[in-house]
């Protein structure tokens, strides 16, 4: 039987590993718990924590307990990771709603029916109820200023000025790891790779206090060809909920993957075998676009289910296909008659297809923006009940990002 080790890294999962040898030899012939740590700051998970539910799910089909870890505690904190500014604090009651919210898309991947296969936690069950000067001589002893100091996830924060509140975050994500390990014998904990720092400080803080093994691994954050990272449009984040994003746009974004993306989305974001991924990825010119719909159509599968990726599908080939009468499956707003007033800008945003007035003008000017297939040329142009063509008006941006508004 393959090990799992083996399949992370051939898919590119794996970017760092802390005992890489020890790591493959024991997921090969023990069952092991991990756990992955999940910041609740919103209430959907984003194409940004994919990579990690899909980790999750293969390391479950191979016989390994995943641990969500909610981060209700430390999200009254802020992760100072990556951030240039402190990320706002959430109530207690805004952590639970959106711990719940990312459990129901968990569970798209991973079985959540009984603890011993997989579990969710919420360090809040542990570090609301410290005791300050306890944890200080516990766990605090155990880190050095001067090395923390050398963190990269402290590096940038430094530079505007890092609170005292965040810099106790490695402290209390460490704290974590020792809490997941006594009480579910967690031995491993996964992240992406700005979290390696905080990884090594848990794996070290078991093996000092508990004088037993610990590991660590991250895995490699999704980003496109060109470095930037993947997930982010002109109408901001892709979301996994469908009320944020709709499987519609979820399945256009991947279907307009650059070419030199296309092989990795598929090995990292579907369950394609290998064999088949490498075929896929080394098609050119327009035969990519095979990859690219079977890219789309997989990854939509896998968030929304089987119909709505039909439907995703279904509307997307009849739009190209010039079929403009079939208009069933594109992202659809309503709007009151008594809303449609001012410009063609003003209505964009109002309906949110974008967020910004800045944003559609910037697009107007570029060319980008066609209404009921007519270029838009003034930032100015007035919309009136006359656009609406048996009641809905064509929005499309680019060559393929298309939106329908219907009036109410």
């Amino acid at each position: 039987m393959t090990n799992i080790y083996d399949i992370l890294l051939e898919r590119g999962y794996i970017k760092q590993a802390t005992h890489a040898e020890e790591i493959r030899e024991l997921l090969g012939k023990e069952k092991i718990t991990f756990y992955i740590g999940f910041d609740p700051t919103a209430d959907s998970l984003h194409i940004g924590h994919f990579i990690q539910m899909m980790v999750m799910a293969h390391m479950q089909k191979a016989g390994h307990r995943p641990i969500a870890l909610i981060g209700g505690g430390t999200a009254m904190v802020g992760d100072p990771t990556g951030k240039t500014d402190m990320r706002k604090m959430l109530t207690k009651e805004q952590i639970q709603h959106n711990a719940a919210c990312f459990k129901a898309q968990f569970s798209r991947l991973i079985d959540f029916s009984n603890d011993k296969k997989a579990v969710m936690e919420n360090n809040s069950n542990w570090l609301l109820n410290l005791n300050y000067v306890d944890f200080l001589r516990e766990i605090g002893v155990n880190f050095s200023v001067n090395k923390m100091l050398t963190a990269e996830c402290f590096k940038k924060r430094l530079e505007k000025g890092l609170s005292f509140l965040e810099f106790n975050y490695m402290l209390m994500q460490a704290y974590d790891f020792l809490e997941l390990n006594r009480k579910y014998n967690c031995i491993m904990e996964l992240g992406g790779d700005d979290q390696w720092s905080n990884i090594l400080a848990g794996v070290d803080l078991i093996r000092r206090k508990e004088q037993k093994p610990a590991y660590g691994m991250t895995f490699t954050l999704l980003t496109r060809s060109d470095g930037k990272k993947m997930g982010k449009t002109e109408g901001g984040a892709i979301w996994l909920d469908k009320d944020k994003t709709s499987p519609y746009d979820f399945y256009q974004y991947w279907r307009n993957v650059d070419d030199a993306d296309v092989e990795k989305c598929l090995a990292l974001l579907t369950f394609i075998p290998m064999d088949e991924v490498k075929r896929l990825g080394s098609l050119k010119d327009s035969k990519i676009n095979e990859a690219k719909e079977i890219l789309a159509y997989e990854v939509t599968k896998l968030i929304h289910g089987s119909e709505e990726a039909d439907k995703a599908k279904k509307a997307a080939e009849a739009l190209f296909s010039g079929e403009a009468n079939n208009m069933d499956n594109v992202p659809t707003i309503q709007i009151n008659k008594d809303d449609i007033e001012g410009t063609i800008v003003d209505i964009i945003v109002k309906t949110g297809i974008m967020p910004s007035k800045s944003e559609v003008r910037r697009l107007i000017k570029q060319g980008g923006l066609t209404v009921n297939d007519e270029k838009v040329k003034d930032t100015n142009a007035v919309v009136t009940l006359d656009d609406f063509k048996d009641g809905s008006m064509l929005i499309r941006r680019g060559k393929k990002k298309y939106n329908k508004i219907v009036v109410k």
